[in-house]
């Protein structure tokens, strides 16, 4: 029961991170953003997709079915930090890369000490949220899977940040 509480509120967050992105995209248009690294947007939306199957089905193919609340806290720790990332950005917040020429950077809240805190937080989301469940493979695999698409995503928005 756990389990799926806990999937059916991460799918929520996702919904809402999504329509929130949309209404971003909307204003970000409107004040002549462009947009970076269209390419491998479907691989990042792949990924997370098959993310969330690779959760349900692993956990319904163990026998364990406990959960660490450790972990869980820890989880609500980084949405509180994805919360404090994504209301620093603000309008600029999207799943997408958008950048407005000669716009300045954010330089508030966690931009003000790193430089991409977005994916410090997917990094350690996508490591922790299967070990909650004690879902190794899923754990191992897609945070290997995403290194390598944030490898190719961080390279492309550091160069749109740059124009």
């Amino acid at each position: 029961m756990t389990f799926i509480l806990f999937i059916s509120f991460l799918v929520f967050l996702r919904i809402e991170e999504l329509m929130l992105s949309k209404r971003n995209e909307k204003w970000l248009l409107e004040n002549d953003a462009v947009e970076y690294g269209r390419k491998h947007y479907p691989f990042i939306v792949s990924l997370h997709v098959l993310f969330f199957l690779s959760l349900i089905f692993e956990y319904t193919a163990q026998q364990d079915h406990s959960f660490s609340l450790p972990l869980i806290i820890f989880y609500f720790l980084l949405l509180a930090f994805k919360i404090w990332v994504i209301s620093s950005l603000g309008k600029f917040w999207n799943t997408r890369i958008y950048h407005i020429p000669n716009m300045p950077l954010i330089k508030r809240g966690p931009y003000k000490y790193f430089k991409h805190p977005n994916y410090l937080i997917v990094i350690a989301e996508i490591a922790v949220i299967p070990m909650i469940f004690h879902l190794y493979i899923t754990a191992i695999v897609f945070t290997l899977l995403n290194l390598i698409v944030l490898f190719v995503r961080i390279k492309e928005e550091n160069k749109a940040l740059l124009i």
